[in-house]
């Protein structure tokens, strides 16, 4: 071998799992599971370590053929629900009249990380603007005693003046604490939020470092000279660097290693991403490419920390079924992982043959009332969605999921003839438990979002995704389809990963060169990171009931934007994609518009009014690139063509014909420029000119001459 190769790892609870990547195909060279090393002395870095020395020595990659390794992690998270956290002691400072606000807002209270589990940090407040060194050295010497192992340091103005924040971390540094500043884990102002951000993120520091720490010394002894990545909470990564400092960034990274994989291996453009495993699954929204974060929560306290959006529910691939008196009580959600059972589906026919119906307690607090089958040897054997959906013929040949159908039908006879029906009919009834919470999580989003079911479609990754997603999809109606490689999308994501970066700031009535200043901060951002500056772009957003403007920049390393790594060995034609998409015959489909990479198609469809009573006709669009991947989905939208040159001036005049005023006051359309490859998205703006300021950034450096097109949603 003597390609060049990217390198994923995605840590989960029960196994660590690796893949190689084609650094110019992107196609999956080799995977790899070995377990996850929880109770090793070095952690989960033993099995990151052990990991990265098999795939370097079983493919015979040489060092210098790594351009790009990375890998998620669940420790932080696991660390926070099971109180595994260090000591904390918040130093705050404040003067003059915001004295006694900040003495109030730096006084955190206790933090319920999981049931009787709870961080709480001591305290001690510095009044006055002028900090008083023998009082700090007291208080940090007193801590020392005290066996306090981080110190974190909040002032009321950190955010514009961080010079305070950082003396005191550096004094606490030099006694030998670890240290964080309540300025480095957000730009924000809200001096409480972010004071307990910083104390959660302080609260894994310790360990997050060592780990951090260790798993990079591997990777530099192994002659890798790629830098390490790890997985971050909104699906971009992060330097090792990054980690010591904001390891709370990491939160939830795994199944934002999903999502990412869904992103760059799948190029999904709107849809749900659902990654079943044996436990649980994640399902979470991806709108124009782009997935959806919100503002995390621990403990219930809202934090400054932004996340993927990803609903966790307690039903999987593995979930055992309850029955009581001949009825199924629930489906879920203990798992035959937690309770150590085979799956029925995977076994030979004969293991099955005599096996009676079983009722267990997988574990003291779970009710008794779980079913397994027993055969004539004691051996048990748990029934499953998965079982399920084999028997019912739904998982389709290569899938992860697939097992035996007769061993299914087999297993579920004890329970059918409990239940006084057919093997089909119980496995159905499986499933229609099952899926009907998945599919209640679904409602929840697409209202949340307010989505288009015309528009979506489900996709499902993990090893489990089969058993759930194609019975979900027929309950609510909606098309369905596996990730390629669904079982290792994670790992995939991982490897594959963008760089992203957000930069947030309270700005009060922003300007055209706030917004331009903000956006320039978070490109050089990501540049910083590693991100190729071709392949960058930023959104920028203002949310003017908050005075909140913020910026956020994607791009890659060395991973070329444009290649496919799920290419179709027989791709559609733009119009045939199109068509698939719109759902309707391809007669109905026109070719609207194009750039130099990018393809506009549409429709036209009936929908009906608010009031119901008539029926309107409305522009439905699909923009494809050059792969015939679809990149946007719009409903209800007018198109207009223009120059580079001229387009500021066409953008004006759209601004002005469709800006609609009403008791909420101005509210713009919604607005996307494609100009090549790209969709210059220009919504979550508040006036005309901010829209045209950044519009004229993104448009700078491009030919007057080339062709572009506007598209204005009407909704």
């Amino acid at each position: 071998m003597d390609q060049a190769v990217r390198i994923g790892i995605d840590v989960g609870g029960t196994f660590t799992d690796v893949v190689v990547l084609d650094q110019t195909d992107q196609q999956v060279i080799a995977q790899l599971k070995i377990p996850t090393t929880h109770h090793a002395e070095e952690g989960v870095a033993k099995g990151i370590i052990d990991a990265i020395h098999q795939v370097l020595e079983k493919l015979n990659i040489q060092p210098e053929q790594v351009s790009f390794i990375a890998h998620s992690t669940t420790q932080a998270t696991n660390a926070l629900l099971e109180g595994d956290v260090a000591s904390v002691g918040v130093i705050g400072v404040g003067a003059g009249w915001e004295q006694l606000k900040a003495r109030l807002d730096t006084r955190i209270p206790r933090i319920e990380l999981a049931p009787q589990r709870f961080l709480q940090p001591a305290s001690r407040f510095l009044a006055g603007s002028k900090l008083s060194y023998s009082i700090l050295n007291e208080q940090l010497e007193a801590w020392k005693k005290q066996g306090i192992e981080v110190v974190v340091s909040s002032t009321a103005f950190g955010v514009d003046d961080p010079s305070t924040e950082q003396l005191i971390a550096q004094k606490a540094q030099e006694k030998g604490f670890f240290a964080t500043c309540g300025h480095e884990v957000s730009s924000l102002y809200g001096l409480r939020t972010r004071t307990r951000t910083a104390v959660i993120n302080g609260a894994i520091l310790p360990k997050m470092i060592h780990t951090a720490t260790m798993t990079d010394d591997c990777v530099k002894k192994a002659g890798i000279k790629a830098p390490l990545m790890i997985m971050r909470s909104d699906g971009g990564v992060m330097s090792v660097d990054e980690v010591r400092r904001r390891p709370i960034m990491t939160m939830l990274s795994g199944p934002a290693a999903g999502i990412a994989g869904a992103l760059m291996h799948e190029r999904v453009s709107d849809g749900i991403f659902i990654e079943v495993g044996g436990t649980s699954a994640d399902i979470s929204v991806i709108r124009d490419g782009l997935p959806q974060t919100k503002s995390a929560r621990v403990g219930g306290h809202r934090t400054f920390l932004h996340t993927l959006d990803v609903r966790t529910i307690a039903i999987a691939g593995g979930s055992m079924v309850r029955e009581k008196n001949g009825r199924l009580v629930d489906v879920g959600s203990r798992s035959a992982h937690i309770a150590g059972l085979p799956y029925a589906c995977f076994q030979e026919l004969q293991a099955l043959e005599g096996a009676r119906l079983v009722h267990l307690q997988p574990t003291e607090k779970d009710p008794k009332d779980y079913i397994a089958i027993q055969n004539p040897s004691g051996q048990c054997f748990a029934l499953t969605p998965t079982c399920a959906a084999n028997l019912l013929g739904l998982i389709p040949e290569g899938a992860f999921a697939k097992g035996n159908r007769e061993a299914a039908k087999l297993g579920f006879v004890p329970l059918a003839e409990k239940m006084g029906k057919t093997v089909e009919e119980c496995a159905t009834e499986v499933l229609k438990i099952a899926c009907q919470k998945v599919a209640q999580q679904i409602e929840a989003l697409l209202k949340e979002y307010h989505l288009d079911r015309n528009t979506l479609e489900l996709i499902g990754g993990g090893g489990g995704a089969a058993a759930l997603v194609f019975f979900t999809g027929q309950l609510m109606q909606l098309p369905v389809r596996l990730a390629k490689n669904a079982e290792v999308i994670s790992t995939i994501g991982v490897a594959m990963a963008m760089v992203r970066e957000t930069i947030e700031r309270n700005i009060v009535d922003p300007q055209p060169a706030d917004l331009l200043q903000i956006r320039r901060e978070a490109f050089e951002a990501l540049v910083g990171l590693g991100a190729l500056p071709e392949t960058i772009e930023v959104q920028v957003e203002v949310d003017t009931r908050r005075n909140l403007v913020r910026a956020t920049a994607f791009g890659t390393t060395e991973l070329r934007k444009e290649t496919n790594g799920n290419a179709d060995p027989a791709p559609r034609t733009g119009v045939e994609a199109a068509a698939h998409s719109l759902r309707c015959p391809l007669e109905q489909v026109k070719l609207l518009g194009e750039t130099s990479g990018l393809q506009v198609y549409g429709t036209q469809v009936s929908k009906k009014t608010w009031a119901g009573f008539s029926k309107k006709t409305v522009q439905v669009i699909r923009v494809l690139d050059k792969k015939a991947v679809v990149r946007l989905q719009r409903s209800n939208v007018n198109l207009y063509h223009s120059k580079v040159g001229q387009a500021l001036g066409k953008l004006e005049q759209v601004l002005k014909n469709l800006t609609d005023f009403g008791d909420a006051g101005r509210s713009l359309p919604t607005l996307q420029v494609l100009v090549g490859s790209r969709i210059i998205h220009l919504s979550g703006l508040a006036e005309p000119a901010q829209v045209l300021a950044i519009a004229r950034t993104e448009l700078e450096n491009v030919p007057a001459e080339e062709d572009l097109v506007i598209i204005a949603n009407l909704e």
